[in-house]
């Protein structure tokens, strides 16, 4: 062998390298193993779309005082509804904000701006909560405590059955369930259980990418069965049906998750789409596209399309996006391209919807889902 030829081995070899390094630190390698083999359902009638924007709310972002995080929830407050009241979908519904607030930054004044914005329909308040080293009673402890807050305090959260409040959960620092590979962030191996029988009816934490905690579960609605005796049992699971129950400890909700080949990095690799908005990763039709195609449905229903985008939404540079006409782009996006009323129709959408258009199809009940398809929703 010559030496030139060699040498073109040698840095052949080391591109390859390179690149499966590059690869499996942004979880493309898990991405495209997990595309390969999920079994895909073609829709057969009018694609219902539903759409809902969960939001990591984090008023106390980056250590805040408290007047910068009110000043950065009055700002949700004033100008959110100026900004989505133009936009809506065919039943006639402005797009709903998710705010997913950390129990760890509660604070009245904050909860009541937002609770203020929920009651004229703008959105839900739902759970998120940042925590380290935690017991099980401790863990419980805390989200208990929230969760009666929300409710008694502030009118907010909807009920499992009279009298019983639940809530949509997503975990700081992706790390649920002690999924963290350094141990941090989490610290209880059964926390799909006490979400559980605390309330949480879903949890809207996923995807991740390209952050480690990515689970190999992709593009699915599905259940977790915890297992104690290890941690991130939630990267297994069971698919939701249609007509068929529960098979697990709690229902997980996962947005898109793909490669974008319209963009590049370094010049070759694909784009990790992973539905996360930012001023600097603002929404465009290629994005939509992508989160449609994913087509994360209930096995057997593959006409209902379940989207969640997700953001941060209290950072100034993502609040003066999403508070803009430019911001507003993703509904208005949907509506064109997405709401014909013959081949799409769009829903705009809150966690609890989600959860409840779920159990309509799980239980198979034509009524309930005639009603949802027409915008007149039974819960």
């Amino acid at each position: 062998m010559g030496l030139v030829a060699g040498a073109i081995i040698l840095i052949c070899v080391f591109a390859f390298v390179v690149v499966g390094r590059i690869a499996r630190r942004k979880n493309v390698d898990r991405i495209v193993v997990a595309t390969l083999k999920r079994r895909r359902e073609n829709p057969t009638d009018t694609q219902h779309i539903f759409f809902c924007l969960a939001d990591h709310y984090e008023p106390m972002w980056h250590g805040a005082p408290r007047a910068t995080a009110l000043d950065r929830v009055r700002a949700w407050h004033d100008r959110y509804p100026r900004v989505v009241d133009n936009c809506r979908d065919n039943g006639g519904r402005t797009p709903r904000h998710s705010f997913f607030y950390p129990a760890e930054e509660y604070d009245a004044e904050c909860i009541d701006l937002l609770s203020d914005l929920c009651r004229r329909g703008y959105g839900d308040v739902e759970v998120h909560l940042h925590h380290d080293g935690d017991t099980s009673s401790q863990l419980r402890e805390k989200l208990v405590s929230f969760r009666d807050t929300l409710r008694r305090d502030h009118g907010l959260l909807h009920d499992l059955e009279p009298g019983t409040p639940g809530y949509a959960f997503i975990h700081g620092n992706w790390t649920l369930n002690d999924s963290g590979d350094d141990g941090r962030h989490c610290g209880v191996r059964d926390e799909l259980i006490v979400l559980r029988e605390t309330g949480c009816y879903a949890d809207f934490t996923y995807p991740s990418a390209p952050h480690p905690t990515q689970p190999p579960v992709i593009n699915r609605i599905y259940y977790a069965k915890n297992d104690p005796s290890r941690r991130a049992s939630h990267h297994r699971g069971v698919d939701a049906r249609y007509g068929g129950e529960t098979d697990g400890d709690l229902l997980l909700f996962t947005g898109p998750l793909s490669l974008n080949w319209h963009r590049r990095r370094r010049g070759f690799l694909p784009a990790v789409e992973n539905g996360d908005i930012t001023h600097l990763n603002p929404v465009t039709p290629d994005r939509v596209d992508q989160w449609v195609q994913a087509g994360i449905s209930v096995r057997g229903w593959p006409n209902w399309i379940f989207v969640k985008a997700y953001t941060h939404g209290a950072q100034e540079g993502n609040s003066g996006y999403l508070l803009s006409d430019t911001g507003a782009a993703v509904y208005r996006d949907l509506l064109a391209r997405y709401n014909d009323g013959q081949r799409y129709v769009v829903h705009f959408s809150t966690p609890w919807e989600f959860f409840c258009c779920v159990r309509a199809l799980e239980s198979a009940d034509s009524h309930a889902i005639n009603q949802i398809e027409a915008f007149s929703y039974p819960f």
